[in-house]
């Protein structure tokens, strides 16, 4: 078998823009469930707001890229406060409820035949992202080392994700060291505590959905430039799924967890594809058992068996603690 395609895909996807994206969503369902115990299934909906948002002010509506991105975290801000007022002081299984309604809404809404004209329904937007990709530096065919090497595009969208990723990160580990990440921590672990000593709870967990749903703005918007598309059926609940097997597989209220999840995940993902098909291709798995029409799916099996083990041996993650995951339960 080809082992050098075998771990040069796999290396390649788990640094890449899929990775980017996907620990950017996992990152914010972090803030929101790891660190204040907001059970978000709509996390697509943000990442939907953050992609449109710079495909419809560019593709129509002509205005900036950068224009764009703001307006994308624009719209990220407004779907959290309409998702937060009525639920927030709720249980927080309504919470989940809603969000999984609202993230099937948004995507049902951009397809839909009456918005065509401004969201380009089940086809999507293109072309809105030459001015990302006209400030890159780099000019040659391919970047990178060893088995990690990309193609110009992947590189630069890499590099942005990558960074955007980092100063997530940054701003994480800063908020959850300051007393606003000792009250939030301490909403996930009792809230009627938090609130008997004076504090506005209900503030506090609107302010960490807002700053989760950024994060998975930004997620999308990485998401869009690295495919130069937005198509509505991308955006589904599977999005919102895969960034909460991420989160559990890196670990939940771990600053780094998420990365290292998303860098597990897909480049697990990747292997698992390659391997089979070169198992398959090579005489190692008979045709009757298995063909590639169906690696796509037996690969999925296999994560998703990798997951039910972790979760009976280690429910709290690689990082995660296991008193936290208690408390939590509770």
């Amino acid at each position: 078998m080809d082992w050098d395609s075998i771990f040069r895909n796999g290396g390649q996807a788990a640094f890449g823009p899929v990775a980017c994206y996907t620990a950017l969503a996992a990152i914010g369902l972090n803030m929101q469930f790891g660190y204040t115990g907001l059970l978000n299934f709509g996390q697509a909906a943000f990442a939907a707001a953050g992609a449109y948002g710079i495909a419809v002010a560019v593709t129509t509506f002509g205005l900036s890229f950068w224009l764009g991105v703001f307006l994308g975290m624009l719209a990220a801000v407004l779907l959290a406060l309409i998702l937060g007022f009525p639920t927030l002081r709720l249980r927080a299984d309504y919470l989940a409820i809603v969000t999984i309604a609202a993230s099937e809404i948004v995507r049902l809404t951009v397809r839909s035949v009456r918005f065509t004209p401004t969201f380009g329904g089940t086809d999507g937007l293109q072309g809105f992202t030459n001015r990302f990709y006209e400030i890159s530096p780099l000019h040659g065919a391919q970047y990178g080392f060893w088995i990690f090497r990309y193609s110009r595009d992947d590189a630069w969208v890499s590099i942005i994700g990558w960074t955007v990723v980092a100063l997530c990160c940054l701003i994480t580990f800063l908020l959850i060291r300051s007393p606003w990440g000792r009250i939030v921590k301490g909403i996930r672990e009792d809230e009627d505590a938090v609130r008997s000593l004076g504090k506005n709870t209900y503030w506090y967990k609107m302010q960490s959905l807002i700053l989760g749903g950024l994060f998975g703005a930004f997620s999308g918007m990485v998401f869009a430039v690295s495919k130069h598309s937005v198509n509505p059926d991308d955006y589904a609940t599977k999005f919102t799924f895969t960034a909460l097997a991420v989160l559990i597989l890196g670990g939940t209220a771990r600053v780094l967890g998420p990365v290292v999840g998303a860098i597990i995940f897909t480049g697990a993902l990747q292997f698992i594809d390659v391997f089979t098909r070169e198992a398959i291709s090579h005489g190692y798995l008979p045709s009757w058992l298995i063909d590639d029409s169906k690696v796509a799916i037996v690969r999925l099996v296999f994560v998703g068996v990798a997951l039910v083990l972790l979760m009976i041996f280690r429910p709290q993650g690689i990082f995660g603690d296991k008193r936290e995951a208690l408390i939590r339960d509770r």
